[in-house]
């Protein structure tokens, strides 16, 4: 969420900077319309509350008068007393119908702005450039020289295939399209990936490993951004009928439970930047995508990705951002696959960024690269919603923390390069060096 002094004194302005960058309209005219009746109104209740809490300070001390009165059996004193009460009691249940109104309405008001106000995108760092789409990204470097092969080129569906290795008709009687049942030597490959990309982040990057839940509420979906935006990418369980319902949600990313971990917490500036990593499952809807990377595990309804997500202050969470990219590139490289480094246009970005990174492996059987991580800084967006704060020891107050995440990366594209950039004529895939201590020492799965 984006600072509401924003949204309340320069509304104009603001909406002049998400069209030009994110081609977001903001309805200008209604948020000023609700902003003053929200003036107008708050001063009346807070009028009406005033007014409320000195005629009940007077009713009390009136009925304090009366009962030293009572004490003294000066009955006519505390009568007259007492008369005075209720007439200021009258007083006060002429105006408590306005005060209710008011405050019902004020709420109002305050929902309807908030509900305004979670929906508009994180406002673009200076140095992203402007632009509509992909088409608009600017390269930052490439990595590595893609594999010339003497032979045609397989692509990840026809390799699992030919063993039984991956297996998506199974999947689909079990669950539906966008599944995949992974066996045997790939699903070791699978996994060994994943352990390979914990140790790296956890021993040599000094990230924190963490398991977290797979089900959140939706606060956590809230202070993250993923709700109320994009509820209907997101699958969501039920238990109980009614208002005793309860409803929680599937993660589509371990960056929801790693973040809302300082949610409504003040760190200690010692603490930052707070580093995390975690391995999970995570489930798409994926709605609005039909028909794109439906073969094979390009986009799948669930997939497995390592997490890499850091709280840092203001100060430090650019660097921090050139730091988690950095850790997701080492991955890539250590795995022997060609990629290259994108800077993502205003157009491009993700709802909660002000500034975002794509790395994209190179995949032979489609020779092009896509894209296996993406990194971004959040600034103080996510921070605002969740109330994450940190103490600044200049101040001693607390103040909001800058939050990041980025994919280190995503197991399930990780698998699909490995298959494709090692894959041999007669349909073999040979192991990265790297992965070969979590394979048992095989050096090729056939």
């Amino acid at each position: 969420m984006l600072d509401p002094a924003l949204l309340r004194n320069n509304p104009a302005e603001l909406a002049e900077r998400l069209r030009v960058s994110r081609g977001f309209e903001l309805d200008v005219s209604r948020i000023e319309s609700l902003e003053a009746e929200r003036k107008h109104i708050q001063v009346r209740t807070q009028e009406l509350q005033s007014l409320r809490n000195s005629k009940s300070k007077e009713i009390g001390q009136l009925m304090g008068r009366a009962t030293r009165h009572i004490a003294e059996e000066d009955y006519d004193q505390a009568d007259f007393y007492a008369a005075q009460v209720e007439g200021i009691k009258a007083e006060v249940a002429a105006f408590g119908d306005e005060l209710k109104v008011s405050e019902t309405r004020l709420d109002e008001l305050r929902a309807e702005i908030e509900s305004i106000a979670l929906g508009i995108p994180n406002v673009p760092d200076a140095s992203v450039p402007v632009g509509k789409d992909e088409a608009d990204n600017i390269e930052q470097h490439r990595w590595g020289t893609p594999r010339a092969f003497d032979f045609e080129v397989k692509d990840h569906v026809e390799l699992g295939a030919r063993n039984g290795w991956l297996d998506g008709d199974t999947a689909a009687k079990i669950s539906g399209a966008r599944f995949t049942v992974l066996r045997g030597k790939l699903a070791r490959l699978h996994r060994a990936l994943a352990q390979f990309m914990l140790d790296l982040h956890t021993d040599t990057h000094g990230y924190e490993e963490t398991n977290v839940p797979l089900l959140v509420n939706a606060d956590s979906m809230r202070g993250t951004g993923q709700l109320p935006k994009f509820e209907d990418d997101l699958f969501a369980t039920e238990v109980g009928d009614g208002e005793a319902a309860h409803r929680r949600y599937l993660i589509p990313t371990s960056e929801v439970p790693l973040t809302n971990i300082v949610r409504d917490e003040i760190l200690d500036a010692e603490r930052l930047p707070l580093r995390m990593t975690a391995h999970s499952m995570c489930f798409r809807a994926e709605a609005g995508s039909h028909g794109r990377d439906t073969r094979g595990m390009i986009r799948q309804h669930q997939f497995e990705k390592v997490e890499l997500v850091s709280i840092a202050t203001p100060e430090e969470s650019a660097d921090e951002h050139e730091r988690m990219t950095r850790c997701a590139e080492v991955v890539l490289e250590s795995l022997g696959l060609p990629y290259r480094k994108v800077l993502l246009c205003t157009g491009d970005m993700g709802f909660g960024a002000i500034k975002t990174y794509d790395l994209e492996v190179w995949l032979p059987s489609q020779d092009s690269y896509r894209e296996i991580s993406s990194c971004s800084n959040c600034g103080d967006f996510q921070a605002r919603r969740m109330q994450a704060r940190w103490r600044n020891p200049a101040t001693g107050k607390p103040e909001l923390v800058h939050t990041l995440n980025g994919s280190g990366v995503a197991v399930g594209r990780a698998l699909i390069a490995v298959m494709e950039n090692y894959q041999n004529a007669d349909g073999s895939i040979d192991v990265p060096e790297a992965l070969r201590g979590y394979m048992g020492g095989v050096e090729r799965i056939a």
